[in-house]
């Protein structure tokens, strides 16, 4: 299917007829919700997840006409490109294959070409058997004593992902599956390395570089130090390749600075750092939860990609989610998003999808190299619903910004543990409470009468009254999960890259490269030559 000529957003139909929709009194959203069969029909589900927007603020027409625009932005079409390996990445002329990371081996023809698809199901291999070499004691350090703990050293993607997935999954294992204690690095202030390092035996520590470029001056330094650390713990300099890893797009650059070829794993440059932790870059996942629960979370992540990319759009999850973001930054103008697990090892998703989204959207030219004629990528923020409810929630609520948020939910989150049924329950009201409380809101007839029934004069009603009424009318969604595992973590990932995707093809933008992080990088190189 070819590409569409690129037209600018505001130059296309259905982005005028949204305008007009928006410019409409719009209905409050406790308007919406009485409207019969409303719950049951804006509902979506697909690879282990369920959609429900029934508290966006838009009805049929305003679905449509998004649903319009992004026919007219050619989404499934640029959708179909970066699978089939174009290099939709113009800045830097590079595909975009993070998909074929996490595609079916056994695929007779994969979008990517068979060539490509061999070459991951081998690094992978390759990935998950240096994995169990550590787990199973088969790799030693220098003195032949097996490794009891392992140091991820990485900023950005090479952190983030890793450390995020390890962190949700890992203490669902029992202890004796799990072999080696995980140390997640990015920061290279000295008490980041201090702290993670304090306790650990030199003798029994691996360290697991990662740098795509492997010149990312943060972890270069935590790696020189890691080197030192272990060579005044006892090892000897020749037998430091032993401790070390190595996860990079140039092996070569690796192997030059003594990464013994066996210990280094290779990553591509199509895949965006935000992006890999489907790749050897999710080395410290394998090594955490072994490799069935790591092809248990491409799996996972492989279901949503073959729902995206052959679903009808209205039944699209990842879509769905896009053009409802698209309704709420431009046309409702909500500046932010608000992204709210509550799952307690969730902990780490929001600033995973923090980067990924505000890394990819956060641009202001388009692809043709005008400025944008739009805003585009929203401040991503957020945290552990039940946390925020005691803390932000209260501007979320009465604040002067309209929020839209993303709920994210388990139903069984605490399976097997002692009274989890009681504790998933508690954590599934006060999801569905904040949702409900953001929507309909308190208007001052309610206020009123339940000041009047708590028997107060009508003086102290009327003067409480504008405090403890809530305008409410603030768009949410809540994704469901059955239960929190790897298979369903890997669609959840997937659902929220493909979502990126589609809003950097409506709004008219590269969503592949990150300049501006390069030019921090940069000028760092530039000052530290200065200091020399």
């Amino acid at each position: 299917m070819p590409l569409p000529p690129f037209v600018p957003a505001p130059q296309r139909p259905a982005w005028h007829a949204l305008a007009r929709l928006a410019a409409q009194p719009q209905p409050h959203l406790r308007e919406r919700l009485q409207q019969p069969g409303r719950a049951a029909a804006f509902q979506a589900a697909a690879a282990g997840l369920q959609l429900d927007y029934s508290r966006q603020a838009l009805d049929r027409p305003e679905l449509d006409a998004l649903l319009a625009l992004a026919e007219a932005s050619g989404v499934q079409a640029q959708a179909r490109a970066m699978a089939a390996g174009e290099p939709i990445n113009a800045t830097e002329d590079r595909a975009v294959l993070h998909l074929a990371l996490r595609g079916d081996p056994a695929a007779p023809q994969p979008p990517w070409g068979r060539a490509c698809a061999e070459q991951v199901e081998a690094e992978l291999q390759r990935m998950l058997a240096a994995a169990e070499a550590l787990r199973s004691g088969a790799w030693t350090g220098h003195d032949g004593q097996r490794f009891t703990d392992v140091v991820n050293l990485g900023i950005g993607g090479s952190d983030l992902g890793p450390r995020m997935v390890c962190e949700a999954l890992l203490p669902m294992l029992p202890a004796e599956a799990r072999p080696l204690r995980l140390h997640f690095v990015s920061n290279p202030d000295a008490w980041a390395l201090q702290g993670a390092l304090e306790g650990l035996d030199p003798a029994r520590t691996a360290f697991i570089l990662q740098s795509k470029t492997f010149t990312t001056q943060e972890t270069l330094t935590l790696a020189a130090s890691a080197r030192r650390w272990l060579r005044d713990g006892g090892c000897p300099a020749e037998r430091l390749d032993t401790h070390l890893l190595a996860v990079t797009a140039y092996p070569e650059r690796a192997q030059a600075q003594g990464h013994a070829p066996e210990r280094t794993l290779r990553i591509w440059d199509w895949v965006g750092g935000r992006y890999s932790v489907w790749s050897a870059i999710g080395l410290p996942v394998a090594l955490a939860l072994g490799a069935a629960a790591f092809r248990a979370l491409l799996a996972g992540g492989r279901a949503m990609d073959a729902h995206f990319l052959d679903a009808p759009p209205a039944r699209n999850l990842p879509l769905l989610m896009a053009l409802f973001g698209v309704w709420n930054r431009n046309f409702l103008h909500c500046p932010t998003q608000l992204i709210v697990p509550y799952a307690s090892l969730l902990g780490r998703f929001v600033p995973f999808v923090q980067q990924m989204d505000m890394e990819s959207n956060g641009k202001s030219v388009q692809v043709d190299g005008a400025p944008a004629a739009v805003e585009t990528g929203p401040i991503v923020w957020g945290g552990l619903g039940i946390d925020g409810q005691h803390a932000y929630f209260q501007l979320v609520h009465q604040g002067r910004h309209r929020i839209p948020v993303d709920f994210i939910g388990t139903r069984a989150s605490g399976a097997g543990l002692p009274l989890a049924a009681e504790h998933d329950r508690v954590v599934r009201l006060n999801l569905q409470a904040q949702a409900e409380a953001l929507a309909g809101g308190r208007d001052a007839t309610d206020t009123a009468a339940s000041l009047r029934a708590a028997g107060l004069d009508e003086a102290t009603v009327q003067r409480l009254l504008p405090h403890r009424s809530f305008p409410g009318d603030r768009p949410s969604s809540i994704v469901w999960m059955d239960r929190l595992n790897p298979w369903t973590l890997g669609a959840l990932i997937a659902l929220y890259e493909h979502k990126v995707f589609c809003q950097a093809a409506i709004w008219g933008i590269h969503a592949y490269d990150q300049w501006g992080v390069e030019l921090g990088k940069t000028m760092v190189q530039a000052l530290e030559q200065a200091d020399a």
